[in-house]
């Protein structure tokens, strides 16, 4: 199956700039046709497969940008910066987004570790795919991804499909991902021995709480140095820079959105206001507040 029909069906149903689900819960179709400056975001676990158009997405200083020849997975929850800086009305960036649903990740994960021989089996089959960190990844798309997003999407065509088979479908994308290059980091993230992304997800529900390192290693069970080590091998920074990227992104995204510094501030576990501007500028080049007024206009 072709990306051209995927991208058909997605022009069918997506006329104008946004994002339209299609009735599968986590499965959304976008379009963007002006250009976009990274600006901070936080990635839950998702895919994202363009097929038209490219995305940039950066993490820890570092630009990646990826378009119909790859996919970018993300196995865990990420801080990032993201935009469309070649998007424009003649070029429109069209794709969809597929949220992962943790606990089907986590059986299907589990299920191949269990099978005979099935670890060795899938290295060997794993297409080439470039990775950012065990928690983003760009893949290429193989046969068996497109085919499984296309039968997936074509459910939009009937809401009575997409009540009895989208659960079906979204596993058969889900298993194609594990089984194709970017399959290695959602084992990681979603399998048997996934303590980055509990701690990850341990932190995410808890922003407002001053989580500590320490806090994040005792729920885990792991030593302080040991999830530092493997924290750096997972995301590309140590749990202090990824605490303090949750947080400011998160942060700036709701300053963004209308909320007020000094709560947004207190949202994410600041105590101190000026620490926060601080931090912030240090991180955006901006204070809070310069901020607000460039998102507001």
């Amino acid at each position: 199956m072709s990306k051209q029909e995927i991208k058909k069906l997605i022009e069918s149903k997506v006329d104008e700039d946004g994002m339209v689900g299609i009735g599968i819960k986590g499965v959304s179709l976008f379009r963007v046709s002006n250009s976009v400056r990274c600006a901070p975001a936080v990635y839950e676990p998702c895919i994202v497969a363009i097929v038209s158009g490219s995305k940039e997405a950066i993490l820890d200083a570092q630009h990646y940008i990826y378009d119909e020849q790859q996919y970018l997975c993300c196995s865990m929850t990420m801080p990032v910066e993201a935009g469309t800086p070649n998007a424009s009305p003649d070029n429109p960036l069209l794709g969809v987004m597929v949220s992962l649903d943790t606990k089907v990740m986590t059986e299907l994960a589990i299920e191949m570790a269990s099978g005979a021989g099935s670890s060795q089996k899938l290295r060997t089959q794993m297409p080439k795919h470039r990775s950012i960190s065990q928690g983003l990844t760009l893949s290429s798309w193989d046969e068996g991804f497109t085919d499984a997003l296309y039968r997936l999407l074509q459910l939009a065509e009937s809401s009575a499909d997409s009540s009895v088979l989208g659960d079906g479908r979204l596993r058969e994308l889900y298993y194609a991902i594990m089984k194709g290059g970017a399959g290695e980091s959602a084992r990681r993230a979603f399998g048997v021995g996934n303590e980055i992304a509990r701690s990850i997800e341990y932190l995410s529900s808890r922003l407002d709480e001053g989580v500590t390192i320490e806090d994040m290693a005792l729920q885990v069970g792991m030593s302080r140095a040991a999830l530092h080590r493997k924290f750096k091998e997972a995301t590309s920074m140590s749990p202090i820079q990824f605490v303090k990227a949750m947080r400011l992104n998160t942060a700036a995204m709701k300053i963004a959105g209308g909320v007020n510094v000094n709560v947004a501030a207190q949202e994410v576990g600041y105590v101190s206001s000026s620490q926060f501007s601080r931090e912030f500028k240090r991180m955006y080049g901006q204070s809070p507040k310069e901020w607000r007024n460039i998102k507001s206009h």
